[in-house]
């Protein structure tokens, strides 16, 4: 099991950036595909980018490819999402979360991962 927090939400203009992290507990968090994942209000949870657990293989959602990096820190159980040129449609609560399943590939699907951390807001001013 794996408990997760994230962080480094707040208020931007848009063009600017943010770094979210998502700090773990648990010894197992390098056993984990990670995602993040954001829902705006009024809107689905929506699927942002997603890491395997050694991090070697990353995927992006349409909407921020070029423009979001996701990575980890195995050492420091701890996963980011660096965001640049940051839009007023950004504006979501972020939620990290854990795919404790063996997949072979990178899920979008909110339901096969299976640890959320409580969410950060970001909003992002025109």
């Amino acid at each position: 099991q794996v408990q997760l927090v994230e962080s480094g939400g707040g208020l931007v203009q848009a063009g600017g950036s943010l770094r979210l992290s998502c700090a773990a507990s648990g010894r197992t968090f390098s056993s984990y595909a990670m995602g993040w994942f954001r829902q705006a209000p009024g809107k689905e949870r929506e699927f942002v980018a997603g890491i395997s657990w050694s991090g070697g293989n990353t995927y992006y959602g349409d909407s921020v490819k070029g423009r979001f990096t996701i990575s980890r820190d195995n050492a420091k159980n701890t996963m980011y999402l660096q965001m640049n040129s940051l839009k007023p449609e950004d504006t979501a609560v972020y939620y990290c979360a854990a795919d404790g399943g063996s997949r072979w590939y990178i899920s979008t699907r909110e339901n096969d991962y299976d640890y959320w951390g409580q969410g950060t807001q970001v909003t992002v001013s025109s």
